[in-house]
C-alpha cells in the first residue's frame, strides 16, 4: 500500500498564474535586494560635509535602513512564495487518508468516555 492514495476521479487544475509568481520569485529576490542596497553603497562614495562623526552616523543610519528594508523584501518574497506554493499543491490531484474507526457519542460517560445514546 502506498503512502499516497489518489481519490478515484479527482483531476489535477491546469497551472495558472502560480506558476509564472514562483518563476519569478528568484529574480524578483535578487534584483530588489540588489536596488534596496544600493542606497548604502552610494551613501559611502556621496563627498558629505561635517565632522568624521557625523558622516559616520549618517552612513549608519543609511545602512540600518536598508537592512530593514531588505529583510522585509524578503519576507515578503517568502510569503508569497509560500502562499504561491500553497495555490500549486491544492491545484493537484486529491488524496484519500487513510480510515480510522469513529467513536460516535452524544455525552461523556463519568470515565471520560463518550456513551451512546
Amino acid at each position: 500500500m502506498s503512502a499516497f492514495n489518489k481519490l478515484a476521479g479527482s483531476t489535477p487544475t491546469p497551472p495558472g498564474l502560480e506558476r509564472l509568481v514562483l518563476r519569478r520569485l528568484p529574480g524578483v529576490l535578487l534584483l530588489g535586494t540588489l536596488l534596496i542596497g544600493l542606497p548604502a553603497l552610494l551613501a559611502r562614495l556621496f563627498p558629505w560635509t561635517g565632522s568624521e562623526a557625523d558622516v559616520a552616523v549618517r552612513i549608519m543610519t543609511i545602512d540600518f535602513y536598508a537592512i530593514a528594508v531588505v529583510v522585509l523584501h524578503w519576507t515578503i518574497v517568502f510569503t508569497i512564495a509560500i502562499a504561491a506554493f500553497i495555490v500549486m499543491v491544492m491545484k493537484g490531484p486529491a488524496y484519500v487518508a487513510d480510515a480510522y474507526p469513529l467513536d460516535d457519542a452524544e455525552e461523556p460517560d463519568g470515565a471520560g468516555r463518550w456513551r451512546r445514546s
